[in-house]
């Protein structure tokens, strides 16, 4: 009896652990696709689950942070998702590329205009930004996101180092150090790609050369033994009829 109530007390704790930890596993998050380098650009992913059994999310709103402008966002085509893009102007104007930059993005929304994420599944919503800033080692994006039966749960709460998670903790973007021979991040990936590729297809043609020239060569070495074969041939029925007019 005493080892079946143990065994009993500890699923419950077990259950009542999960319970609780679960919804810092299904929060909104935000990840690079490869590297997010300091002054770069980068494709990053937003990633929403449907936390919920009885509804879906049908829409969600990123916030971007206004200490780190970002001066370039544009997001990547979604079926069954309208997506809206609103900038602001801003306190101090950048510089990119030799231009000021008067107005950055401040938000983006996905709203749906069809089932939206339905409860057991996750999107991922891609966004392209730059230029990365280069003074700091992260970004805090705050979302909201929308379930069909109205709810709004509010991803706002910035993460602070040496403090436990927030309850609805707000996505972060963690940013690497640029490369030390000046490449950013996606742009280096792209020239590392290309390059590989012009190497592979080197390759190929120097192969596909050297089979040719094989070809040749056995075509050439096959067409002097049968040359050299039906000489023979020729010579030996010469002989015969010789020996054969003399007997």
């Amino acid at each position: 009896m005493k080892a079946s109530r143990i065994v009993a007390a500890g699923a419950a704790a077990g259950v009542t652990v999960l319970a609780l930890s679960a919804p810092a596993f299904a929060h909104v998050s935000v990840q690079p696709e490869g590297t997010a380098a300091k002054g770069g650009y980068a494709v990053i992913d937003f990633k929403v689950p449907n936390e919920r059994d009885d509804a879906s999310t049908t829409k969600l709103e990123v916030s971007f942070p206004t200490d780190h402008p970002l001066a370039s966002v544009m997001p990547e085509p979604m079926p069954g998702w309208k997506i809206e893009v609103t900038k602001s102007k801003l306190d101090k104007p950048l510089e990119m590329h030799g231009e000021k930059i008067t107005e950055a993005v401040s938000k983006v929304t996905w709203t749906a205009d069809g089932k939206g994420i339905e409860p057991g599944y996750f999107e991922k919503f891609p966004l392209s930004v730059g230029q990365l800033p280069e003074d700091t080692d992260q970004l805090a994006f705050k979302a909201l996101q929308t379930y069909s039966n109205k709810e709004v749960v509010r991803w706002i709460e910035v993460p602070e180092k040496g403090k436990e998670e927030p309850d609805n903790p707000a996505p972060v973007l963690e940013l690497s150090a640029a490369s030390e021979d000046g490449h950013h991040g996606a742009a280096s990936d792209d020239d590392s790609d290309a390059k590989s590729a012009e190497k592979a297809s080197t390759h190929t043609a120097a192969d596909d050369s050297a089979s040719s020239d094989g070809t040749d060569t056995t075509a050439r070495v096959l067409g002097i033994v049968g040359i050299v074969v039906g000489a023979a041939g020729v010579a030996y029925g010469v002989l015969a009829g010789r020996r054969r007019s003399n007997a």
